[in-house]
């Protein structure tokens, strides 16, 4: 059976992403280890392991779908939604890189989870890098993000960053996200083809 619940983005999220832009990545790593690495491994042990191919692709197939219905479902409101949007896009990836790794017998709850994830991001060349910069990006944003004021300036620049993180893998630019109406078609089309595409890095990363 499919996973084909749609996670929520985590309270206070928004707020860390905003609070910090350029490390946005990293804390929506951090936050998705600790939030899909046990979600996985129960996800797992429910189906009582089974051929890693097919589990896969199980976790490919729903996540693809979760991404296309989120952004059909978040591009009404051009500029309003654009973070939210990027967001919930990502951390449905990043739910379905777990879910993939879990798949082949990799402990979805171990370190590495989040530093591979943003090597399949391509924001790393390694997961040792990668494993450096989160542990650089823990801590302080719980602080920032109550204390520093929050604007249109800083979603702009969180809107950059997690495009960046986004085209790597097919997802359309930002300019037609910010037409109401028009976006939810963007949203959706774009949402599903950069998950598919992640989906299949992270089967070859992780299978082999």
């Amino acid at each position: 059976m499919e996973t084909d619940d749609r996670p929520p983005l985590p309270d206070g999220l928004l707020a860390s992403l905003r609070a910090d832009p350029k490390r946005a990545p990293e804390t929506l790593a951090l936050a998705a280890a600790a939030r899909h690495g046990p979600a996985a491994a129960e996800w797992l042990a429910e189906r009582g392991g089974g051929d890693p191919s097919k589990l896969a692709r199980g976790a490919k197939r729903s996540h693809a779908r979760l991404a296309r219905f989120s952004g059909a479902a978040t591009g009404v409101g051009g500029f309003a939604t654009i973070v939210p949007d990027l967001a919930l896009m990502l951390w449905i990836q990043s739910r379905m890189v777990f879910y993939i790794a879990a798949a082949h017998g990799f402990d979805p709850r171990d370190p590495m989870r989040p530093a591979e994830l943003l090597v399949l991001w391509d924001l790393f060349d390694d997961p040792a890098a990668a494993r450096a910069a989160l542990d650089g990006a823990a801590g302080p944003l719980a602080v920032t993000a109550t204390t520093r004021r929050l604007d249109r300036g800083s979603d702009e620049k969180v809107a950059e960053r997690l495009m960046r993180v986004a085209a790597r893998h097919g997802a359309r630019r930002v300019g037609a996200r910010l037409i109401p109406g028009f976006a939810v078609f963007v949203n959706s089309i774009g949402n599903e083809r950069s998950t598919r595409a992640l989906a299949d890095d992270a089967i070859r990363f992780y299978g082999g």
